[in-house]
């Protein structure tokens, strides 16, 4: 049954709100398009103006936005509040019944309880799934890996054998995890496939958007840390090691060995050279290309990249010279 507004009110702690609980609220929608039905949420001001005309039920709004209205519930922060909102009451998605009986599971795997698997997933020797694990059609676990407790893998995702992975990950479709890293020794105008023989690890609460790959170590690990999150089509190389809570965009590729610290963002279409050392809460701008290590708290953009401010005094001059021309 679709919760009240009284209930998503009382999940969210607002006390001082006393508008009416007991409607029925079918989903969220932006100002503009929400119905009685809707719930809406206001963190941009400039659609400020919307608060006046939109039909929904009820808006998040902050606590410091003037005026006042029986359908705001004031938060402190609206879009944090629609983001628990949506994976509390409204983020639901259809799990597999049970194991399928089209899947194929090794004896000697060890499944939790409450697990749902579909079909065409193949399990593999000693494979460990945790409690509320869920896996999609078609998905392939290798032997001897590890699924922590509350992860979902999606459909046709590729776990090669003795990869870790924590509790509550999100692995999107097409994804794969432990595939062999690039390496290769030149030898009398050959190369000679170096054997990958490390794993890969990843960290509780990570999400690993469609089609990206994380490289197996060739000695050692790959290690992906909590919290962060992925984007689709992401390439990351192996020895990699990304920290905690980092946020990687689309089509953002990092060569092997290099090490990102705890915090970074990294914009679409960036790359790493190998054995590199990126600090804490760096930022990369999109279309970069980082050559050098960069240190902690730093902005960079650019190819190669450069520190920010670098970047824009660079870009004022060479518009100082064409104007001059």
């Amino acid at each position: 049954m679709p919760p009240t507004l009284g209930d998503i009110a009382d999940f969210l702690g607002a006390s001082s709100w006393s508008g009416p609980r007991e409607t029925r609220i079918a989903g969220m929608a932006p100002l503009a398009d929400a119905t009685a039905e809707h719930l809406a949420f206001l963190s941009n001001p400039k659609y400020a103006p919307q608060l006046e005309t939109t039909q929904a039920a009820a808006v998040l709004v902050a606590n410091d936005v003037p005026g006042d209205s029986p359908r705001w519930i004031r938060v402190p922060n609206p879009y944090l509040a629609m983001a628990l909102v949506l994976r509390r009451f409204f983020a639901a998605k259809p799990r597999p019944d049970g194991i399928s009986p089209l899947a194929s599971i090794a004896p000697s795997a060890r499944i939790g309880n409450n697990v749902a698997i579909g079909p065409f997933v193949t399990i593999a020797n000693d494979v460990a799934i945790g409690d509320d694990v869920t896996i999609y059609q078609g998905a392939s676990i290798e032997a001897g890996s590890t699924i922590g407790a509350g992860t979902t893998i999606y459909a046709n995702v590729s776990i090669y054998d003795r990869t870790i992975i924590g509790k509550r990950c999100i692995l999107h479709s097409g994804v794969v995890i432990g595939a062999d890293g690039y390496g290769f020794a030149p030898y009398e105008g050959r190369h000679e496939k170096i054997p990958q023989v490390g794993i890969v690890r990843i960290e509780d609460d990570v999400e690993i958007g469609a089609g990206s790959t994380i490289d197996r170590a060739a000695l050692g690990e790959t290690v992906i840390g909590e919290g962060t999150k992925i984007d689709n089509l992401v390439q990351v190389g192996h020895n990699v090691k990304v920290g905690k809570h980092c946020l990687l965009v689309a089509q953002v590729g990092i060569a092997g060995s290099t090490e990102l610290g705890d915090h970074v963002v990294v914009a679409g279409q960036s790359g790493f050279a190998g054995h590199l050392k990126i600090g804490n809460r760096v930022q990369v701008a999109a279309k970069s290309a980082v050559f050098d290590d960069v240190p902690e708290g730093t902005k960079v953009m650019g190819a190669p990249a450069i520190p920010f401010r670098e970047f824009a005094r660079r870009e004022l001059a060479l518009k100082k010279l064409m104007r001059k021309r």
